[in-house]
């Protein structure tokens, strides 16, 4: 009775490509938002390097500000999300009874954003970005009927990012920075004890049953019994780089190009394990204990290795006249890093947890506008396609049941006085409507792998909204 699991522990720490989410904000883990500004144009102003947050889209830009620039933001989101469950069934092909999950997406979420620029001299800028690139956060409960695939996920990474740039002329400048990442995950899912003891060989069920009835149990509310529940609590820090040039063609037009590596992680934690409270019957409840720690089923630490995706982007931004400016972006991401992830115990005898993900690489258009309505107030807009990693229904789990969307972005800039103003910005992302037919591909029962066999059926219906506001100033 291998009744294991962990299943996606990893998925949410495994795919470390993502801060705070509902679904997923941007493609993969990715949180979506790292500027205000930007968010007002759809993420569409690589090149504009309108102010400090410059640094996070493109360092080359930090040529472009003069003096000391600090930029200062909150990102609320407030998701909408719904799942219909449509048959999902155990290990033995027996429908799981349970409800839709709730509200398993939180009220909101607020992520911060933090920039800012010194100019050393006609050549130099630095710069350092606090920022949260990726995260997840989803509570279904124990009573859905994907509990056994997962119950709850939280990923929260923090980054820090050091930047650099020299302006070669007055038509090139390049760029670059140091990102040290540090992530923390947790998770917890329910373990099958019902489906694993039902999968055992008729021999070794009567085995078990004779054990009870010699001990004074009473082996009828072994119909009943409850499921367990296991969780993983990991963290650990990363580091990679970032590059960026942009090329000034004339006052009115500039193109950019700029790259961020992937970071390679560690996460290192402690699993645990829960079998108190499967049975009503004191009997039951100390066999079904007694043979978990037979298989290994206890708590010990648990590591993980993964790698986030790299990406490139190229942008450009073109003064139309005096009153409107225009602004594109095409970013490719390299997800198909995350093809499977496997997930070690160090408990001796405790099989891989493998989770097979196959993700493909993507990409996100954006355009975007800017109006100036007067010097002091300037309005912006935008929209963007972002494509999904998840191939296709059998890839996507719960833990990221993410699609394709589309964003449509409002933004303004208000200048308070010559030195300060302020961003707002509102975004509404559609997602895809979403299928699920996610199979775990580990019986509860195997000696070389941890998971619960059970298959996960339903559909997805999600969308966000973003609201933004930072505030900027220049001395």
């Amino acid at each position: 009775m291998k009744l294991k699991h962990l299943s996606q522990s990893v998925m949410l720490m495994g795919v470390a490509v993502g801060a705070f989410s509902s679904t997923a904000l941007a493609s993969g883990y990715h949180f979506g938002s790292q500027s205000v500004s930007a968010q007002g144009t759809a993420f569409a102003n690589g090149a504009e390097a309108a102010d400090a947050s410059t640094i996070f889209y493109n360092p080359a830009g930090m040529s472009r500000l003069t003096g000391t620039n600090f930029s200062g933001g909150l990102t609320l989101v407030v998701p909408d999300s719904e799942y219909t469950d449509k048959g999902s069934k155990n290990v033995n092909g027996t429908a799981i009874k349970g409800d839709n999950g709730g509200n398993f997406a939180p009220d909101y979420v607020v992520a911060p954003s933090f920039y800012a620029t010194h100019q050393l001299n006609d050549k130099w800028t630095v710069g350092l970005g606090i920022f949260v690139p990726f995260g997840a956060q989803l509570d279904y409960g124990n009573t859905w009927a994907g509990r056994y695939a997962l119950e709850s996920i939280k990923l929260e990474t923090l980054n820090f990012n050091p930047s650099v740039s020299f302006k070669l002329d007055e038509h090139h400048s390049f760029g670059a920075g140091i990102s040290a990442q540090y992530m923390k995950a947790t998770l917890s899912k329910a373990v099958d004890v019902a489906g694993g003891f039902s999968s055992l060989p008729a021999a070794q069920q009567s085995e078990i049953i004779s054990q009870i009835v010699s001990a004074g149990g009473n082996p009828a509310k072994l119909g009943s019994v409850q499921p367990g529940q296991a969780s993983l609590d990991a963290d650990g820090w990363g580091y990679g780089v970032n590059l960026g040039y942009m090329f000034q063609m004339n006052e009115n037009t500039r193109f950019g190009l700029a790259y961020r590596s992937n970071i390679h992680h560690k996460l290192d934690g402690s699993a645990n394990w829960n079998f108190n409270n499967v049975s009503t019957d004191p009997v039951i409840n100390a066999t079904i204990q007694s043979l978990a720690k037979q298989l290994g089923h206890v708590s010990s630490g648990g590591s993980v290795t993964v790698d986030t995706p790299e990406s490139i982007s190229a942008n450009t931004f073109h003064k139309l006249n005096d009153k409107v400016d225009l602004m594109a972006d095409l970013t490719w991401t390299r997800h198909s890093r995350m093809d499977s992830i496997d997930i070690k115990f160090s408990q001796p005898g405790e099989g891989d947890l493998v989770i097979k993900q196959g993700w493909r690489d993507t990409f996100k258009l954006s355009f975007g506008g800017n109006y100036h309505y007067s010097d002091a107030l300037t309005l912006r807009t935008g929209v963007a396609y972002d494509q999904s990693p998840v191939k296709n229904d059998d890839l996507r789990h719960p833990a990221l049941p993410d699609s394709d969307r589309y964003w449509l972005s409002f933004g303004a800039n208000y200048k308070l006085s010559k030195q300060s103003s302020i961003d707002v910005a509102y975004s509404y992302v559609f997602f895809k409507n979403a299928d699920i037919n996610y199979k775990d591909g580990c019986n509860p029962n195997s000696t070389t792998c941890t998971g619960n066999g059970e298959t996960t059926v339903g559909s997805y219906k999600t969308n966000l909204q973003f609201l933004g506001l930072q505030y900027n100033y220049s001395f």
